[in-house]
């Protein structure tokens, strides 16, 4: 059964933990979203906290992916840019489904509806994110579509002496990007 997307969902309660529990769930099963494990919930709140904020100001953008059940399975915030210079394209950031649906397509599915969402946002041309060496994600990325377009060799401190590259990418959104 596929995931049903939906972008700026009413903030609720429900979601906030959701979304918690999702970020700690798959920072624990070793996926690269800002943390390294173990961490819990409480942990990963303050982040999330940044996001809602940012929510707030009108300066981001949350895609939601829920399972059959409704149960927050996929995140993706798209925050836009406020300098004049930078307007055409957006950020894309934590990233995430659940470790128990992955394997399914569900990623891609979700880096699709990241696209349609960011087309729908008026002026955006691109997206960008950036993903952590390593890991395997800049590989997933381009084949959803996305270029690398730079690297900072050792920009990430996993751990002392674990420094992996700091990978930017970027998806056109133009009538030519596929």
């Amino acid at each position: 059964m596929a995931l049903t997307f939906e972008l700026d969902p009413d903030f609720t309660p429900a979601l906030r933990d959701g979304i918690t529990a999702l970020w700690a769930d798959v920072t624990n099963a070793g996926g690269a979203v800002g943390f390294v494990p173990p961490v819990t919930a409480e942990e990963v709140r303050p982040d999330l906290l940044k996001h809602l904020v940012a929510i707030e100001q009108g300066r981001t953008r949350l895609l939601v992916g829920r399972d059959e059940d409704g149960v927050v399975a996929a995140t993706a915030f798209l925050t836009l840019n406020e300098h004049r210079l930078l307007r055409h394209w957006l950020w894309l950031y934590t990233v995430m489904v659940h470790p128990r649906h992955q394997g399914k397509g569900y990623g891609r599915d979700l880096m699709a509806a990241t696209a349609d969402a960011a087309r729908s946002i008026e002026d955006i041309e691109a997206i960008r994110l950036t993903c952590r060496g390593g890991t395997g994600a800049d590989r997933f990325y381009a084949a959803c579509g996305y270029k690398e377009v730079g690297r900072v060799p050792g920009g990430i401190r996993v751990a002392p002496g674990d420094d992996r590259d700091d990978i930017v990418m970027l998806l056109p959104l133009g009538p030519t990007a596929s």
